[in-house]
């Protein structure tokens, strides 16, 4: 399965450059929604109980706001100038944004300035991201080698455990060092501080790896940035197929990672540092599913595995959450946790490949960071907020397997209405050079 990457130090160097980026997302964004009581207590004051944790979350969500515009112009940069050249700015776009979560005095010191440096921060951090995730991608996905596209494509996922692993396990090691006095004083900051010191680190790798074989052929050059958006407007079924398979996965890894501390020890009246225990494993079962899912997508077909991984996921969720809320336990949490991460491997390792491979080289990037950002806006980055607002309303906390049932059958629907995007992505893959792949589909 790895042989591939044994075939030279240039190929890990490609692997780690085009994902650290996303680990480093995760880090950020998950650490956000892990500190979100700190971060409410220190820039939102509370003026209604629970008014600074909405606050804080809706600040959470205007990072997901602007990042159709940072995928949009990112992309179209990647798409004009070259993969590497975005990917380093979007490295130090998004350490700068944690240095200012960092650094940023609370509301008590600076008022009404405070929670407007957080929001600031979330922006730019929302606008790197934005292009993050699409840029990282094709450049992974372009350096595979034939018949690998799924399993390079699944190191942007795995990334993504490293980031939900790390983050989760540095919280809990501060938890446990500092003393609840310093750690909603300082010790919060620590995680930003520490995602603005690995940026330097990305920036570095990114500059010593080589641009991509396709976009350096002579017919992959597009003349203008006015060229690339009137060419997406041929590609609205891939777009379409795109949004689909990013929406499932979105929602189920904000729900099941940022949000978890939130409604484990609000909801289910655990503790965080259960929470934070379950996280961790949850990422360490993630950093190990992600390649041998994205094995399984080159060898078994990546569409047929995200479609019938969705469709399970969609019928298990419901008795996993009502097996979970019955007599919640560190027990119960951990095992469902556990569930709901193998079914996120196996529905979203692909996902990097497949949407490369639903756009032609010259809007490809540009399509993909379209895709992924309104996916991630509407059923990832609102999804905490509006379970939150449908658990207080209702009562139940059932609300986020309703949401998350929901998300599974639009994703199908989507998905399963683009024939044609699909066919083109199985073209695309056969014409690679020397690829012998037929399972494309």
């Amino acid at each position: 399965m790895f042989g591939s990457l044994s075939s030279g130090g240039s190929k890990a160097r490609t692997i780690i450059a085009s994902a650290i980026g996303n680990g480093l997302e995760w880090f950020d964004f998950l650490s956000y929604g892990l500190l979100a009581g700190s971060i409410a207590i220190a820039f939102f004051p509370d003026h209604a109980p629970g008014s600074g944790l909405i606050l804080a979350f809706a600040t959470f969500a205007v990072g997901f706001a602007v990042r159709p515009i940072g995928g949009v112009l990112l992309g179209l940069y990647a798409d004009k100038a070259g993969r590497r050249g975005a990917l380093a700015l979007m490295m130090g776009m998004m350490s700068g944004g944690s240095l200012l979560l960092a650094l940023a005095p609370a509301y008590d010191q600076i008022g009404i300035a405070a929670p407007l440096l957080v929001v600031a921060a979330r922006i730019v951090q929302g606008l790197s991201v934005g292009g993050e995730f699409a840029g990282s991608a094709t450049f992974l996905v372009e350096h595979a080698p034939p018949g690998r596209r799924m399993f390079y494509g699944s190191f942007q996922m795995c990334a993504q455990g490293v980031g939900i692993l790390a983050a989760s396990l540095f919280i809990f090691s501060l938890e446990q060092t500092l003393t609840p006095d310093a750690f909603g004083a300082w010790g919060w900051r620590i995680p930003f501080a520490a995602g603005a010191i690995i940026g330097p680190v990305g920036l570095y790798l990114r500059w010593r790896v080589a641009e991509t074989p396709e976009f350096c052929a002579p017919a992959s050059k597009s003349p203008a940035a006015g060229s690339v958006l009137r060419a997406l407007r041929t590609e609205a079924p891939a777009l379409r197929c795109g949004i689909g398979l990013i929406a499932v996965g979105t929602a189920i890894a904000y729900l099941w990672h940022s949000y978890l501390v939130v409604y484990v020890v609000h909801e289910l009246r655990l503790t965080r540092t259960d929470a934070l225990l379950s996280a961790s494993a949850s990422g360490a079962l993630a950093v190990c599913l992600y390649p041998l899912a994205g094995w399984l997508g080159d060898r078994l077909g990546p569409f047929r595995l995200f479609l019938w991984s969705t469709a399970i996921f969609a019928v298990l969720t419901w008795p996993l959450y009502a097996w979970l809320t019955g007599a919640p336990d560190f027990e119960r949490l951990m095992a469902a946790q556990l569930v709901a991460t193998a079914f996120l491997a196996f529905i979203s390792a692909c996902h990097p490949g497949l949407l490369t491979m639903l756009f032609p080289v010259k809007v490809r990037t540009t399509g993909v960071a379209l895709c992924y950002n309104f996916s991630v806006l509407v059923f990832g980055g609102l999804a905490p907020l509006t379970v939150s607002w449908l658990v207080a309303r209702t009562g139940s906390p059932m609300m986020p397997a309703v949401y998350q049932i929901v998300v599974a059958g639009l994703s199908l629907l989507l998905v399963l209405s683009a024939p044609s995007a699909r066919r083109q992505a199985l073209d695309r893959n056969r014409a690679t050079k020397d690829n012998p792949s037929s399972n494309f589909r």
